[in-house]
């Protein structure tokens, strides 16, 4: 009696690829089921090329989220995220462009086009369908955005409400070569505790101050230090300008331990244990523009 051979195991990176605000770091964390990458109203709020990694049935699809593509700025930061964004396509087996439904701007083609220039096979996400109220109208617009481009699969869906997400994570292990897995089971991110501590400190600046402190600030971790059960972290906001670091502080110190305490309920969670959180906030002129500083923050490449 013959036994129908298992099914080979396929694993292999998919670069998630679009233009600002367009929804990239919800959809790979939806994807890989944890919070990988952060999220805030903000466009340009990821700042670095981190990878997700969905350990699935068949496999391992490894999703390498990415800054978003825009027009080249004139500061060392845009110069930066623009690198780490097209940076992220070499080597990898799929890319994955990620639109807005029902929009297809500027920035938009310069992503496609950058994937196109890649010669990987290329996957078309139009993500927020939930916002389209006239639903006929998407398939004459993804007739529109698909013609003449050689996406092998187009997969309208929702990352904030989890719509549609199980087609989208079967078609690209489909597409991936085979091979065994890269990490463990249990692995979801190739980034340290520190770094997403530090992520999670930096949301709360863009989600609580985004209008009145756009891409001036970052974060450092200075202390990092096990204490029995309690995880003891200190950490630096780094702005440009005084008049920034009285917008942080806030009266009193009022906006700090406001965010302070947002960021450690955050770090709770994730991390499942009781921290103890400082922060404070000191001044470096004009750091996003100085590629030696830059580099000293963690912005390589």
């Amino acid at each position: 009696m013959s036994s129908t051979p298992a099914a080979a195991k396929r694993c292999g990176t998919v670069a998630v690829i679009g233009r600002p605000n367009v929804g990239k770091s919800t959809l790979v964390n939806a994807l890989v089921g944890f919070r990988v990458s952060i999220v805030s109203p903000r466009p340009q709020t990821t700042r670095h090329r981190i990878l997700g990694i969905a350990t699935v049935e068949g496999g391992q699809i490894v999703y390498a989220d990415t800054p978003g593509l825009h027009a080249a700025g004139k500061r060392a930061m845009n110069r930066y995220m623009n690198r780490a964004a097209t940076g992220a396509i070499e080597g990898v087996d799929v890319g994955m462009l990620v639109i807005e439904a029902g929009q297809w701007r500027e920035d938009d083609e310069r992503a496609y086009a950058a994937l196109r220039a890649s010669g990987v096979a290329m996957v078309l996400v139009l993500n927020k369908v939930d916002t389209i109220k006239d639903k006929s109208s998407l398939l004459p617009f993804i007739a529109k955005v698909s013609e003449g481009r050689g996406f092998v699969e187009i997969f309208p869906l929702s990352a904030r409400k989890g719509q549609g997400l199980e087609d989208l994570q079967r078609a690209l292990l489909r597409l991936l070569p085979e091979g065994e897995p890269q990490y463990a089971d249990d692995e979801v991110t190739d980034r340290s505790e520190r770094f997403l501590v530090a992520e999670l400190i930096r949301e709360q600046l863009m989600r609580q101050l985004g209008d009145e402190l756009p891409y001036v600030s970052t974060v450092e971790i200075s202390e990092f230090k096990e204490d029995g059960r309690l995880l003891r972290i200190s950490a630096v906001v780094w702005v440009e300008r005084e008049g920034q670091k009285a917008i942080v502080v806030g009266a009193g110190g009022a906006q700090m331990r406001a965010i302070g305490q947002s960021a450690r309920l955050a770090i709770e969670k994730m991390l499942d244990r009781k921290v103890f959180l400082e922060l404070w906030c000191k001044v470096r002129d004009s750091w996003s523009d100085d590629e030696a500083q830059l580099r000293r923050f963690g912005y390589e490449g």
